[in-house]
């Protein structure tokens, strides 16, 4: 009789985050000072702005996706998720590394809290007039 062999078990796959907290729980600690920086100025620009997790990522709605962030293996981003913003911003953010609607900053440079507040601010406005990316789609 032939004995039974045990099948390969898959390898773990890590839960992915439910919450903020748990998020940042799960990144390295320099990362994680300056995203919980960038949570608190996001916080106070956008006081009625819910916070979710929204493709794997911390993210805030208000009248639709708002602004959201990651860590990634070398750099943190700020997810404005707007084309628009981040045209019309396109002065201030000059010397960044910038993505179509995001800012990549190493975490140990984080970006201004005022300049996250403006962008915050432009990203309501936007929400609430209707005129974000999405509402064109």
């Amino acid at each position: 009789m032939r004995k039974a062999t045990a099948a390969a078990k898959p390898a773990k796959k890590s839960t992915p985050a439910q919450t903020i907290d748990e998020y940042l729980a799960a990144v390295p600690e320099d990362a994680r000072a300056a995203l919980a920086k960038l949570r608190k100025t996001i916080k106070a620009a956008a006081p009625k702005a819910t916070e979710v997790i929204s493709y794997q990522i911390p993210a805030y709605k208000h009248h639709g996706l708002l602004v959201g962030f990651a860590a990634l293996k070398d750099h943190c981003t700020f997810h404005i998720m707007s084309t628009e913003v981040t045209r019309a911003h396109a002065a201030e953010l000059k010397g960044y590394k910038l993505g179509k609607a995001s800012i990549r900053f190493a975490p140990d440079k984080p970006l201004p809290a005022a300049l996250v507040t403006k962008l915050v601010k432009a990203r309501i406005a936007e929400n609430e007039s209707g005129r974000s990316n999405r509402d064109r789609q």
